[in-house]
């Protein structure tokens, strides 16, 4: 058993996350030093896994209870947090059993219904606190942080000297044995589906991160990486792969032609029921208009969370809702995006808690219903014989390589680093090897 000691500094705690290359696991990849290098009064485990079909952060909850609280209290030394939350859905039992063991004092729970998309950082932060984070701001500006399941066990591991090798994430849909597993970084899909016993449909085709805010995916060679949290497989005819893979020029013009402005889309945005200044139909407006005008709708898509509600749940026209927000935002970056167009705050729907998405009526949406079964952290053991470590797995520059072809590594040993003075994460060997390769993304081992 582990020592899960208590004694480091906050500076110790930060450095420590630093050197084993920590980010957010799962999410956009914000490298966990400078999250902890803070001062805040709450610190808030999102424990609220709510990607359709993915389950690994209950697996590893159930698994590492002790581990996931000791780097919540960690990150509590760090930021100087008051008070620690443990932000869970109820249906959790088995993993809320095993951190009961383990949270007392100055941690507690809140616990979430079973909705989508509970895990947004917005909606966890105005939940747990009643705080209401600026738009255009982050957690830190109500005094908070937030980090997920897989960091907090990393920033635990980390006090060992145990740098991030392994990503914990799920392989469900359509496979003879769908499977929870942690990997090595740089593993191949294509080993994973072998683990994973194969599709059973004849072309599969993958959604990587999940149904709703994952992307479509069909090369077996693509790595897995610091962020991956699960792949859904499916038949390339379903309509998700579909929806994923339409041009962007086939999305405006079917948005141009087809929106009746019903507002469906608006009305069940969790940004919007929050009180923030976002109007997805209105954002389908732009489309039909050209430089100021276009600008003006556009703009009342700036705050979306790409949860992806508008578009795969709520749209009776199954229009791309979500795509006309993300293009909202191309468009203001290329004006240089001025703060000041971030619109302010109203007030909180009245009706926020009755709209809320339950994942079962979600899941159907989907199409999805068949393949809504268990997907266990598995025994078996992954043993790649040749990683792909991309250079660029966080937010921030690409971490710089400091070995050269031909060296021999050791797992654990850093291969990347983060250039002087700029935002990265460490990268370290997933496997013993040597350098095969390094191009300007990646570095491959070859065990």
């Amino acid at each position: 058993m582990p020592h899960f000691s208590s004694s480091f500094s906050a500076k110790d705690i930060v450095e420590k996350v630093r050197q084993a290359g920590i980010v957010g696991a799962g999410g956009g990849g914000f490298p966990a030093h400078v999250k902890l290098d803070a001062s805040v009064d709450f610190f808030i485990a999102n424990a609220a896994e709510c990607e359709p079909l993915l389950c690994k952060d209950q697996q590893l909850m159930e698994l590492h209870a002790q581990r996931m609280v000791h780097g919540l209290r960690l990150g509590m030394k760090a930021t100087g947090a008051s008070r620690g939350i443990v932000a869970i859905k109820k249906k959790y039992k088995r993993a809320i059993a095993q951190l009961e063991k383990y949270v007392s004092g100055n941690i507690d729970f809140y616990l979430y219904d079973n909705f989508y998309p509970a895990g947004d950082e917005f909606i966890i932060v105005y939940d747990v606190l009643g705080r209401l984070i600026p738009p255009g701001g982050i957690p830190l500006d109500v005094g908070c942080v937030v980090n997920n399941v897989e960091t907090l066990i990393n920033i635990s591991c980390a006090m060992e000297d145990v740098p991030v090798t392994h990503s914990a994430l799920t392989i469900a849909g359509a496979v003879h044995e769908p499977l929870s597993v942690v990997a090595p970084l740089g593993t191949s899909l294509r080993e994973l589906l072998a683990l994973a016993g194969g599709a059973t449909v004849e072309d599969p085709v993958f959604l990587d991160g999940g149904a709703m805010m994952g992307k479509a995916l069909d090369d077996l060679d693509a790595p897995v990486t610091k962020t991956s949290a699960g792949y859904i497989v499916i038949p390339r005819e379903h309509h998700l792969y579909r929806r994923k893979t339409r041009s962007d020029e086939a999305n405006v013009h079917i948005s141009r032609s087809a929106c009746d402005q019903c507002s469906y889309c608006t009305e069940l945005c969790p940004r919007y029921l929050l009180g923030y200044a976002i109007e997805p139909h209105a954002v389908m407006r732009s489309v039909g208009f050209e430089g100021d005008k276009e600008a003006h709708w556009a703009r009342l898509g700036l705050l979306c969370c790409e949860c992806g509600i508008c578009d795969l749940y709520a749209c009776p026209e199954d229009l791309p809702v979500k795509d006309m927000q993300i293009r909202s935002k191309a468009i203001w970056n290329a004006r240089g995006w001025p703060k000041e167009h971030l619109i302010g705050l109203d007030r909180v729907h009245p009706m926020r808690d009755s709209r809320r998405v339950p994942i079962p009526r979600l899941i159907q949406r989907l199409g999805l219903t068949d393949w809504d079964v268990t997907a266990p952290m598995t025994t078996k053991v992954l043993e790649p014989m040749n990683v792909q470590l991309m250079l660029k797995q966080h937010a921030g520059a690409p971490a710089v390589p400091i070995v050269g072809e031909g060296e021999v590594v050791k797992v654990g040993q850093l291969v990347a680093a983060i250039p002087d003075g700029q935002l990265g994460a460490n990268i370290h060997a997933s496997i013993d090897g040597y350098v095969a390769r390094i191009d300007d993304n990646s570095i491959w081992l070859t065990r």
